[in-house]
């Protein structure tokens, strides 16, 4: 059993005002693995002054100076890469080698490419050759307050702390107390690549504790947010009565439109990718829309695909898929099922209740449901989980009729060998991003969407400038430089 009750402020491990004990479950067996302290508002006051006492110092260092800090905080996890995948495979359900091969790997892939973009930020500028002694200049917002959730912990940590000293800020991070171990292991980094003390500070605990604290504290000039659509709006309700900026990022529930001549593995990898991650990603193509020629094929093939995937305990190597992340959850997922049963969807694949081989750990069958129609639940809410939906159509504009009918508006998807069709279909689908035949973002790419899914845009240059505030600067003496 782990303990760690400490956390992370001013530059030292310290104990909470106030201990409260809450232990972590390990959702492969059910079985406490870890024993943390949630904080009081004493420990996140003390956070917070930390990082407003260390701010005016930090966000006069040299660029340079604090490049190399992020540096080193990558030459940290080069050391300690395998105690970080453990930890995440342990409080969350990732299997071991999807731990070491994707979770824990988003410090190196973010970090570096914030480095790139931070090496073209111009942090002061001329306004335009109409106005020469016009300035813009970009200055850190001040103290930000950081929440973090527990379904890719190390990708969100990564995304929001990394640009937010880049920037010059400080930050108070609070994760997820469902996933706090891998982010006390990146506090670890922070401290042994020589931050100053108060630069980053960690404190656990809740969303109705910490998190609303930081959201509501007048010292915080920033929350960054990742999480659901239901404690995004109750984080920007906290914020304003401090007029602090808010970045979201939210829910989803993409769709990924397949025509009828996408190529052979198109509905495969729709497949895999959903269930990646036992479906709990926000981005995840969980509606799959299939044009009427190639529909029955579709759901033929997405039924044997899902019923070859397995599912087994996260501690174990291999290909498969790993528990959900806690019973509220598992929970969940069983009622959507149910729901799509009863609301008539045709469930081709998976189904309620655990795998045959399994009596415990929350493990959820890799479902699919076919002939669904809009409006449906299960069309229409985020399950967050390895449950798939599938809707024919009939035209283009059919299709993008259902993909835009949602409350969210994060990733779409596109298959087609068509270019000007998939050209349209990118601009007409609402949504932050869209990713066709099955290419990634490019590094660098904002992530980010609209509507309930929130309007961050996380990620390179974008990711950096979210930290940042833009001054205008008239009279500025030129020559004095």
């Amino acid at each position: 059993m782990i303990t760690r009750r400490e956390f992370y402020i001013n530059g030292r491990w310290t104990a909470p005002a106030t201990p409260r004990d809450c232990a972590v479950i390990d959702p492969s067996t059910e079985e406490p693995c870890a024993i943390i302290s949630l904080g009081s508002e004493a420990d996140t006051n003390a956070a917070v002054a930390a990082a407003r006492a260390a701010f005016p110092l930090w966000a006069a260092t040299p660029p340079a100076e604090r490049r190399a800090a992020v540096e080193r905080i990558l030459q940290q996890y080069e050391s300690r890469v395998e105690d970080l995948a453990a930890a995440i495979s342990m409080e969350m359900g990732a299997p071991i080698d999807m731990a070491r091969g994707s979770q824990a790997p988003c410090l190196p892939w973010h970090l570096t490419n914030f480095l790139t973009a931070f090496d073209h930020i111009q942090w002061i500028r001329p306004l335009g050759d109409h106005s020469p002694t016009t300035q813009i200049a970009l200055e850190p917002i001040g103290v930000v307050g950081l929440i973090t959730p527990w379904n890719w912990p190390m990708n969100q940590i990564a995304l929001k702390v990394i640009p937010a000293l880049l920037a010059g800020c400080t930050c108070v991070l609070k994760p997820s107390e469902e996933s706090p171990l891998d982010a006390m292991i990146f506090a670890e980094f922070c401290h042994d690549a020589g931050l100053p003390p108060g630069v980053f500070n960690l404190v656990n605990g809740d969303g109705m504790g910490v998190g609303a604290q930081l959201s509501a504290h007048p010292d915080v000039e920033m929350i960054s947010f990742t999480g659901s659509t239901r404690a995004g709006r109750a984080i920007s309700i906290a914020a304003a009565q401090t007029l602090k900026r808010v970045t979201l990022e939210l829910g989803g529930k993409g769709a990924n439109l397949i025509f009828a001549d996408a190529d052979d593995k198109a509905v495969e990898r729709g497949v895999r990718h959903l269930m990646n991650n036992s479906g709990q990603s926000c981005n995840a193509p969980s509606r799959m829309l299939v044009e009427r020629p190639y529909y029955d094929r579709a759901v033929e093939i997405a039924a044997q695909v899902a019923a070859s995937i397995k599912v087994d305990s996260a501690h174990l190597p291999g290909k498969h898929i790993g528990p959900v992340v806690n019973k509220r959850q598992w929970d969940q997922i069983q009622g959507y099922i149910q729901k799509g049963i009863d609301e008539g969807a045709r469930l081709v694949a998976g189904g309620p209740g655990l795998p045959e081989d399994k009596n415990r750990g929350f493990y959820v069958r890799p479902t699919v449901f076919a002939d669904v129609r809009p409006g449906m639940t299960i069309e229409r809410e985020e399950i967050f989980g390895p449950v798939l939906s599938i809707i024919p159509f009939d035209t283009e504009e059919q299709a993008i009729q259902i993909a835009n009918d949602t409350p969210y508006g994060l990733t779409n998807y596109v298959q087609t060998q068509n270019g000007p069709r998939r050209n349209r279909l990118s601009r007409a689908l609402r949504s932050g991003m869209v990713e066709m035949n099955g290419e990634s973002r490019g590094a660098g790419a904002p992530f980010g969407g609209v509507k309930s899914s929130g309007r961050a845009r996380e990620g390179g240059a974008w990711g950096i400038e979210e930290f940042l505030e833009v001054k205008a600067i008239s009279g500025y003496d030129i020559a004095a430089e």
